[in-house]
C-alpha cells in the first residue's frame, strides 16, 4: 500500500480551504456592505465651502427635528449619474437631500446640476476632504440618513439604485422617523 505524503495532501487541502472562505463570504448577510463606525452617532460637524448659487447648510440644519439623507457626490464619479434619478425621486417626494460635493472642480460640480437637475435642498464643497475623513467615507457616492435629532440611522456606500431605494433607504427612513 502506498503512503501519501505531505506534499501530496497539501494542495488539496489549501483548494478546500479557500472553497470554504469563499462560500462563507458569498452567503454573508450582505457581502457589499461596508462597516460604519457612525451608525448611531451623531452627524460629524458641518465644515463646508459654498458654492456659487447655491444654498448652504449648517450643523443646525442636520439637528432641525426633520429626518433628511446627506448625499457625497462628484461631477468626475460615473455612479453618481447612475444615482441622481433616484436622488431626485425623494426630493420630488419631499425628503429633504442635502449634498456635499466631494474633492471636485466647483464650476463642474455646477455644470453636472444644471444638466442632471438639483435634488438638493441644500449643498456645499467639501474641496479638500477633511469633512469627508471625519464622516468616515471610504468614497463617492456615499448617502446617510439622518434623523431629526442629528443621529446617522444608516450609511450606504454606492449609488443608490431602485433597489436601494426601496430595500435599504425606504426603511431606514421610516425607523429614523419612528424614533
Amino acid at each position: 500500500m502506498a503512503r501519501l505524503s505531505p506534499l501530496m495532501i497539501a494542495p488539496p487541502a489549501i483548494f478546500a480551504a479557500f472553497v470554504a472562505l469563499a462560500a462563507f463570504g458569498m452567503f454573508r448577510e450582505d457581502p457589499n456592505a461596508l462597516p460604519s463606525a457612525r451608525e448611531g452617532q451623531a452627524a460629524p460637524p458641518v465644515q463646508l465651502t459654498e458654492l456659487p448659487g447655491k444654498v448652504p447648510f449648517d450643523d443646525a440644519t442636520l439637528r432641525d427635528g426633520e429626518v433628511k439623507l446627506v448625499n457625497y457626490w462628484a461631477s468626475w464619479c460615473a455612479p453618481c449619474r447612475v444615482e441622481h434619478p433616484n436622488l431626485q425621486i425623494l426630493a420630488d417626494e419631499g425628503i429633504p437631500i442635502y449634498g456635499i460635493n466631494y474633492k471636485d472642480d466647483p464650476a463642474n460640480a455646477l455644470k453636472f446640476l444644471d444638466e442632471l437637475g438639483d435634488p438638493y435642498r441644500g449643498i456645499g464643497a467639501d474641496a479638500s476632504g477633511r469633512m469627508a475623513l471625519d464622516w468616515g467615507l471610504y468614497g463617492v457616492p456615499e448617502t446617510y440618513v439622518i434623523a431629526g435629532d442629528g443621529t446617522i440611522i444608516l450609511r450606504f456606500a454606492g449609488p443608490v439604485t431602485q433597489r436601494v431605494l426601496q430595500d435599504t433607504l425606504r426603511p431606514a427612513i421610516e425607523r429614523a422617523r419612528s424614533d
